[in-house]
């Protein structure tokens, strides 16, 4: 294993497969078999490289669970053929489909790596190039015998992050993603730059388990001054609902109108998991400080720490399709299981 590294490219769609017309100036889909006609530098790595392509790339704003287990068995088909893989991914929705792979493979122990660019691969300008060859030498990284990276990463202009800690923060920049609550995996200059100590360290010896059931009837709510009762319970009332994600206030707060703590036992009486997280970009949730979110613990409301947005829809997601009972739920929610929050 390693000698010379196996990697499966696997490209979903997304800007960075994309060429533009000289004639027209329109953008479209390459064929990645010709991949090295448009990155030659890729001959120089020292690993093989083999492609697979989604028949109809998408664009990553129509990205669906549906696509995250199309991806997810493209690698439990090919995860004895190949040493570690790259996804090619629009960069929008790229965190949380990195977040909800990172918990659908269980006992993870090849690099699955993410990224995308902000430009085309045929634009003179574009970091396309660098995304992609260091992320497929990021892949191929081993040592004795063993890969270096064994969990799902996010690559983007000079830094990988554990994919699930990741938020895309801007959308022209080339550093357009970061990971406010942990720091990167590795950072790339003049060398790979590897920062041991923040990797994940899995059991190499058990045996991959693919977990594709997922549950998609959940809600995200953003909390903000002004929002009203009838809104609240129009959208509580949804009869499938499975789950829900509640962006707060700074450390966790939320109002304690005597109509909104209503409506929230309300779901909790009904059994529906509600999961607590930060508007905030970096920093977690603290239900013990104030008052008012005592209160919600004590209801059971589960607390995200400093989980992401992306990262927690995708574990609610995951853990919904896990049938856990009731009573075991907070707590495995609130346990680190890849690596995604303290």
């Amino acid at each position: 294993m390693c000698k010379k590294p196996k990697i499966l490219l696997i490209y979903t769609g997304g800007t960075i497969g994309m060429i533009k017309d000289s004639e027209t100036g329109s953008l479209h889909n390459f064929n990645f078999n010709d991949l090295l006609e448009y990155i030659p530098e890729l001959n120089l790595l020292d690993c093989f490289i083999s492609t697979h392509s989604f028949k109809s790339p998408i664009d990553s704003s129509n990205m669906k669970p549906m696509h995250w287990v199309k991806i997810a068995t493209i690698i439990e088909e090919n995860y004895q053929k190949y040493d570690g893989f790259v996804i090619l991914h629009g960069s929008d929705t790229m965190s949380y489909t990195a977040s909800a792979l990172s918990f659908m493979f269980e006992n993870l122990s090849k690099p699955v790596i993410f990224t995308g660019s902000q430009l085309p691969i045929g634009d003179l300008r574009t970091d396309a190039k660098e995304n992609l060859i260091t992320s497929i030498q990021i892949a191929s990284l081993c040592k004795n015998g063993e890969p270096i990276i064994k969990e799902v990463g996010l690559y983007f202009e000079y830094k990988l992050y554990r994919a699930n800690r990741t938020t895309k923060i801007n959308a022209e920049h080339f550093e357009a993603f970061d990971s406010l609550n942990y720091p990167p995996l590795i950072i790339s200059g003049v060398k790979l730059s590897v920062n041991h100590q923040a990797l994940l360290k899995p059991n190499s010896e058990k045996k991959l388990i693919v977990r594709k059931n997922l549950e998609s009837n959940i809600l995200l709510v953003k909390m903000f001054p002004g929002i009203e009762e009838a809104t609240i319970n129009h959208l509580f009332s949804f009869s499938d609902l499975k789950g829900l994600v509640l962006e707060t206030y700074g450390s966790g707060n939320i109002t304690n109108e005597k109509w909104f703590v209503k409506a929230i036992t309300k779901l909790i009486e009904r059994g529906i998991p509600i999961i607590n997280v930060t508007q905030c970009s970096g920093g977690s949730v603290d239900m013990d400080i104030y008052r008012t979110n005592i209160q919600y613990r004590k209801l059971g409301i589960i607390s995200g720490k400093d989980i992401t947005t992306e990262s927690a829809l995708a574990k609610l997601m995951y853990l919904l399709g896990q049938n856990i009972s009731a009573n075991k739920f907070k707590t495995t929610y609130e346990t680190s299981l890849r690596g995604e929050m303290k």
